[in-house]
């Protein structure tokens, strides 16, 4: 069990990588420089939502510093706009711009063309349901080990 366990997380680990290339691909196929393959994956999962900086922390499960950088540079190139809240002038929201929503668009079609190709070599949506239940427990499980860490509560209370 040890051994498969670590076989485990090495591949998420791999499997994340080989993603973001999968990614990065796509964009200079598109053409597209100023923007890197995290950046376009915080872009997508914005989506058409306006959120604010938290928001985009805790969907995409990014660093708050490298999302405030990420979405920094998204801005500066034209992919999100920027606005301070009208109800609290703290609190700043992102949305998508023109150039951003052509981007998240080209970024849905290229998942649409992947499980097409999944769905071709025999990969059926059952076994896809399959892996996403257990990567669910493997981050809750994962989670709940940060929550309880004595270092996450002393952080956590501190603030």
């Amino acid at each position: 069990m040890e051994a498969i366990y670590r076989d485990v997380v090495a591949l998420v680990e791999h499997v994340h990588r080989q993603f973001l290339d999968v990614v990065k691909l796509e964009l200079e196929a598109h053409g597209l420089h100023d923007i890197n393959n995290v950046q376009a994956l915080m872009l997508f999962d914005i989506g058409d939502s306006e959120m604010t900086m938290g928001e985009v922390s805790l969907r995409g499960g990014h660093i708050a510093s490298h999302a405030t950088y990420n979405v920094k540079k998204m801005v500066d190139v034209g992919y999100l706009q920027q606005m301070r809240s009208p109800y609290d002038r703290r609190s700043v929201r992102v949305r998508l711009t023109d150039k951003g929503e052509a981007l998240r668009d080209k970024i849905a079609c290229m998942h649409e063309t992947h499980l097409a190709t999944l769905q071709a070599r025999s990969v059926r949506p059952e076994d896809l349901a399959v892996a996403r239940r257990i990567l669910r427990r493997l981050d809750r499980f994962w989670t709940q080990l940060i929550e309880r860490s004595p270092r996450f509560l002393e952080t956590s209370t501190a603030a």
